[in-house]
């Protein structure tokens, strides 16, 4: 099963996808972590894409497409994955769906967690209150210009997925264990019709 997991930033999606992969054994394929680890190894791609993501800038379709189909092929994605940050906007969901295609997948359903802006911006600011470790990309300036890029590119895969039938949008408010119930619920419909 294939899924892709959106919402802003901050939403919750990489802990529902780290969840994932402990309950239902499909790799988290979380484009952020993979540029995050190639900017910490200094690798070409990671010093390209360190001033964008410090910035709250969005990586190149081209380079991020190339990074998930090396990813994909890797022998723990033969029974699927969750995207987690991926795709961001509609040419990469449609480059995502060809890619797949090309492997004989598809994307099973998508999961929007929804969220209020106004208690994402207070996360990050308890966050700084508490001390709390924090990346780069992870100040309110930041965190709003990521909400905006999110409106602006993002927020469109709501009617691409729509469209297709495989989008289901929940409560990302909610507390984590009442967001891992919702994304059980809706996996188990998904199967039910398989």
């Amino acid at each position: 099963m294939n899924l892709v997991l959106f919402g802003p930033p901050g939403a919750g999606k990489g802990t529902q996808s780290k969840l994932l992969t402990e309950k239902r054994s499909l790799p988290q394929l979380s484009t952020g972590d993979m540029l995050r680890a190639a900017i910490e190894a200094g690798t070409p791609l990671g010093l390209a894409c360190k001033a964008l993501m410090a910035k709250g800038e969005l990586v190149s379709d081209e380079t991020v497409i190339s990074i998930i189909a090396e990813r994909y092929d890797q022998p723990d994605c033969k029974n699927g994955a969750v995207f987690d940050g991926f795709p961001r906007t509609v040419p990469q969901a449609e480059a995502l769906d060809k890619m797949l295609a090309e492997r004989g997948r598809k994307i099973d359903l998508v999961l929007e967690l929804k969220v209020d802006d106004a208690a994402l911006l207070a996360r990050v600011e308890s966050r700084i209150k508490a001390g709390g470790v924090l990346r780069s990309d992870d100040t309110p300036d930041t965190l709003r210009h990521r909400l905006q890029v999110y409106y602006l590119n993002t927020a469109p895969l709501i009617g691409f997925y729509k469209a297709q039938g495989k989008l289901k949008t929940l409560d990302g408010m909610a507390a984590i264990p009442e967001v891992t119930r919702q994304i059980d619920a809706a996996l188990d419909g998904v199967a039910a019709k398989a």
